[in-house]
């Protein structure tokens, strides 16, 4: 068994990243930037927020957080999106979910210009993504796709069993792995709350992609000796014994999955930092655009 540290892909990528912002400034060009509009007060969003931007610091980004108060109106983050929309030194800019509960997220995303679109959830992006065009993809499955490269994990006729189909993880990751080309050309099977025979199915996967949310779901008689298996999920639980009080757990039931594992993700340290990386990722393809950069 081998472990996929995501920690060690994503400081490779940032490097990478910050090499070429430092190219980018030296040949007189400006840091890309990317904004935060953070509405509301969820704990979990501002730990996220709060990584994204130190992120942004240790690739050489320029970056800023728009705080908004849990009870802004529609109109007004309205306002803020066309404002960024129209703001030619920002590159990228994302409204972090979830929202709450009396404005519409689908809205918010579609207002989004899908040239700045780097969070890769406007249908527009969406579509251009289905049919195999150049797009921003959403970062958590270009996540995914940046570890199957680093580990050279093999996907040409193997069959990939995701668990999950929200449109932010399972519908593309499986789009994206039955595509031509490497990382893809898989035999992809997307499971959801309502297949059948749901443990025989996940078994039968060379490639297993866990996103559903529930913690330990995916047991160790649920996955195929040799298999590669990667943990979206992230989910807190109390843990008194700790300092913090919690721990988190993934959709995976780690230390019972994992010997039977030819690959597998940890939780944390896995998917998660990837997810960070493949953001500023599209950032900087977004500042490329922007400023007429072609080599």
């Amino acid at each position: 068994m081998k472990l996929i540290d995501g920690k060690e892909v994503s400081a490779a990528l940032k490097r990478k990243i910050a090499e070429e912002v430092e190219q980018m400034v030296a040949a007189g060009y400006r840091r890309p930037k990317l904004v935060a509009v953070l509405v509301g007060n969820d704990g979990a969003s501002q730990v996220y927020v709060g990584h994204k931007e130190r992120a942004c610091g240790e690739v050489g980004f320029d970056s800023e957080v728009i705080r908004m108060s849990a009870d802004t109106t529609e109109e007004e983050l309205n306002a803020v999106i066309d404002r960024l929309n129209a703001d030619d030194s920002v590159d990228g800019f994302i409204v972090q979910l979830p929202l709450p509960s009396h404005l519409s997220e689908q809205s918010v995303i579609e207002r989004v210009s899908p040239s700045k679109d780097v969070d890769g959830f406007h249908p527009e992006t969406t579509g251009r993504m289905i049919s195999g065009l150049d797009a921003y993809l959403p970062a958590t499955p270009a996540g995914i796709l940046e570890l199957i490269k680093y580990y050279g994990i093999e996907t040409a006729g193997k069959h990939c069993v995701v668990i999950g189909r929200s449109n932010i993880v399972g519908r593309p990751i499986a789009n994206l792995l039955s595509m031509k080309g490497y990382p893809g050309d898989c035999t992809v099977t997307l499971c959801h709350s309502r297949t059948k025979n749901l443990k025989e199915v996940v078994k039968s996967g060379d490639i297993v992609i866990a996103a559903l949310g529930i913690a330990e779901f995916v047991t160790a008689d649920m996955i195929k000796e040799g298999a590669t298996v990667i943990d979206v999920g992230i989910t807190r639980v109390e843990a008194p014994e700790r300092k913090s009080g919690f721990r988190l757990l993934g959709d995976v039931k780690f230390d019972e999955v994992a010997p039977h594992c030819s690959y597998i993700t940890p939780v944390p340290g896995g998917v998660g930092p990837m997810t960070i990386v493949c953001l500023m990722q599209n950032t900087l393809k977004a500042a490329r655009k922007h400023l007429g950069i072609t080599k």
